[in-house]
């Protein structure tokens, strides 16, 4: 085989690979453009949070509020992260009321 062959059989692998993905980029637009008008006809739901007489769902997995004395949150999440691993148990499984820091020459 040629140099020139070579060269022509090059070329015209790269042009088949970039025919295919034009040809892929226009299926992808007119599957859009398709799918666009479908969403559009539909009527928008009103969202939960623009009501103002709904209270605020807590996170799926959550248990609650949870109250933080003398405690920043960054310390307070690694410390429920500790307990869950030593309890060897999913944090969304635990309920924490409630973080304090207990001081060295506080007594409770």
């Amino acid at each position: 085989m040629s140099f020139s062959d070579a060269l022509l059989y090059s070329l015209t692998g790269i042009l088949v690979v970039f025919f295919a993905l034009l040809l892929l980029l226009c299926i992808i637009k007119i599957m859009i453009a398709l799918g666009g008008r479908r969403e559009k006809t539909a009527a928008p739901a009103a969202p939960e949070a623009a009501l103002p007489s709904a209270a605020p769902v807590p996170a799926p997995g959550t248990a609650g509020e949870l109250k933080l004395y003398d405690t920043d949150p960054r310390t307070a999440a690694m410390l429920m992260a500790i307990v869950a691993e030593e309890l060897q148990l999913p944090l969304n499984e635990l309920r924490f009321l409630s973080i304090r820091e207990i001081k060295e020459n506080e007594q409770a």
